[in-house]
Formats: structure tokens, sequence, C-alpha cells
């Protein structure tokens, strides 16, 4: 479990507004670009579809050797799964599935699955429940830091923004949660979006700036930060 801490300076306390102001900016931004990517926006708005979880769980043998079965991964390198927003899941199992984002250890295992059981696994991850485990100390406060206020220097934005003071994501918006994840893998992702070797959409081009903008102690610093946030 991470700390919160309780005695900021005037100073950063001026910059966390700043970069919620930033933040503020950016959200809108990124849902401008996805309104105009699916039409104008002015389409009647639907409920997401939902899958079932009980079926999803008969579907899942095959990735708990990387996730874990009940979605919590033993290995850094792997994302946790577990409570995961069903959009976002969802929405990744199908990019994988068609070949848009590129996992080598992924390749062809989702090609007996129709978008039902797509669906159906990932309501199954997301109603498991995640286990958070222990930030190191080290280079917590620049986590936090970079978390809660972003860095108005680098015009990085607060991650609060799209995943939510406790990093539990945004579901109707389809941003994933955080709080729990493995820090290498966070690592990692961060290192991908920076490089370009992620990101597709207009949700991947907005972490492509971002990430573009954080130096490597700020990518390793957050990502110990979010491992043990809830």
């Amino acid at each position: 479990m991470v700390y919160n801490s309780s005695s900021l300076s005037p100073q950063f306390r001026t910059k966390m507004t700043k970069n919620l102001i930033i933040s503020a900016l950016f959200v809108f931004g990124v849902s401008f670009l996805e309104a105009a990517s699916s039409g104008g926006g002015h389409s009647e708005a639907k409920s997401p579809e939902r899958g079932d979880a009980d079926a999803g769980s008969t579907l899942v043998m095959v990735c708990a050797g990387c996730h874990g079965m009940d979605g919590n991964s033993l290995v850094g390198q792997w994302p946790t799964l577990a409570g995961q927003r069903e959009s976002y899941l969802y929405d990744q199992l199908v990019q994988v599935k068609d070949g848009e984002r590129m996992i080598a250890s992924m390749m062809g295992i989702l090609d007996p699955y129709d978008d039902k059981n797509l669906r159906d696994i990932a309501a199954y991850y997301a109603s498991q429940e995640v286990k958070v485990g222990q930030s190191d100390k080290a280079n917590l406060v620049l986590g936090e830091k970079v978390y809660r206020a972003g860095n108005i220097d680098s015009a990085v934005p607060a991650c609060t923004g799209c995943h939510g003071p406790a990093g539990k994501g945004v579901e109707s918006a389809g941003y994933p949660m955080l709080g729990g994840q493995k820090a290498e893998y966070v690592v990692t992702s961060l290192i991908a979006y920076q490089n370009g070797s992620r990101g597709n959409n207009a949700k991947g081009s907005a972490m492509q700036g971002i990430a573009s903008r954080l130096t490597l102690e700020e990518i390793r610093a957050v990502a110990n930060y979010v491992s043990g946030l809830y």
C-alpha cells in the first residue's frame, strides 16, 4: 500500500493546480479526437455490450500460464488482468486478435475465439479481485508527483486525469485501471508508447505524446507508484 503525502509544499500545490488544468485540457482533447474519428459524436449513445463472466471462466486456461488463473500475474513482464476495466480488456483482445497490437507471445492464441468469447473473457477478468503489491519507497515521492501532478515543465499531464486518483480507470471512456499493475509491465508499456511500437488509436496516440515527454527516471517512478496504488 502506498501512502498519501500530507505535507506538500505550497510550490508543489501550485504546480498541482496548474497540472490539473493541463490534465483537463488533455482529456478534452482526447475526447474530441475520439468523437472526430467516430464520425462526430451525433449518433445515439449505446450502453456497452457486456460479456458473461461465468462463460469466460471456462475460456481462460490458455491465459493462466502468463496472467494467472484469477488474472493476477506472478511475473513482472506479464500484466495483471484481474479487476481491469471490461471495456478496455475487450478492446485490447480485439486488437491483439486482429493483429493491430502485436504481442509475440499471444500470436494465434485468440484465433479460435469469436467476439462473444472475447467479451466473456474480458468480463471474467474484470470480475476478479486485483492483488496489489508493495511499492518500493526508493522513488515513491517522484512517482506520486508524476501521477498526481504531472510535470508542468515538460507538459506532462497528471495521470489522474484519465486513470483516476486511485488508479481505477474510467470504464465509460475505456481508460484502463493502473492500480496494482506490475511495475515492470508499466515500464515496458510506457517505453513502447515512447518509441511508437504501441498506440494505434486516439488514446494510444495521446499516450505516445505523453510518454515521449517522460524521462526514464519518471517512467520507473510512476510505474513503481501505481503498482501499490489502490
